[in-house]
């Protein structure tokens, strides 16, 4: 579990092990997080590498995430970074529930995807915003996945409405573009 800091207050972190991540919420959000598991971020792995060797204290700004998102970013790297994920088969054959490891699939369906309510799936959004600009393809990989199975067997408009999309598509040209890709229902 990423451990919460007091922005400036850095007097217990041990800094040749550690990073704090800083949120970009208005007041930000502070995380210490062991040097190892925030290198699951390519970006940050890359930032660490730049200064390797330098025991300074290591305070990074991580742009476009709020706190929030940030604490089950850094909860999902903590876990994993010497626990590595299996591999998830693309195309998802099935649901995603049936190749998770126990951890992932609570991690996903109670944390990201409130209570296992797709249309409760905010979070699982902001999440996979944060792994892409972060680098992070294990999460990302695994956030994905999980909107291939909500979506999978869904119409169009089924879609449309979990999401909450807006059709702005005149009944014209839907139906020309499904003339067009009639192939692809066909196969």
């Amino acid at each position: 579990m990423p451990t919460k800091v007091e922005p400036g207050n850095y007097g217990s972190v041990d800094f040749s092990k550690s990073v704090v991540l800083q949120s970009n919420d208005q007041k930000p959000v502070e995380f210490v997080v062991e040097r190892e598991a925030a290198k699951m971020s390519g970006l940050i792995k890359d930032m660490l590498e730049d200064q390797e060797g330098d025991d300074q204290q290591t305070v990074i700004p991580i742009p476009n995430v709020n706190g929030r998102t940030l604490h089950y970013v850094l909860e999902y790297c903590e876990y994993h970074w010497n626990n590595r994920a299996d591999p998830i088969d693309k195309p998802l054959r099935g649901k995603i529930e049936e190749v998770l490891c126990a951890w992932d699939k609570q991690f996903l369906l109670t944390d990201l995807i409130k209570g296992g309510d797709e249309k409760q799936h905010e979070l699982l959004i902001d999440v996979i915003m944060a792994a892409e600009t972060l680098n992070i393809k294990d999460l990302l990989d695994l956030t994905c996945a999980s909107v291939a199975s909500m979506i999978k067997g869904k119409t169009p408009e089924q879609i449309r409405a979990l999401f909450n999309i807006e059709n702005d598509f005149t009944p014209e040209e839907e139906e020309k573009i499904r003339e067009e890709n009639r192939w692809c229902e066909e196969s």
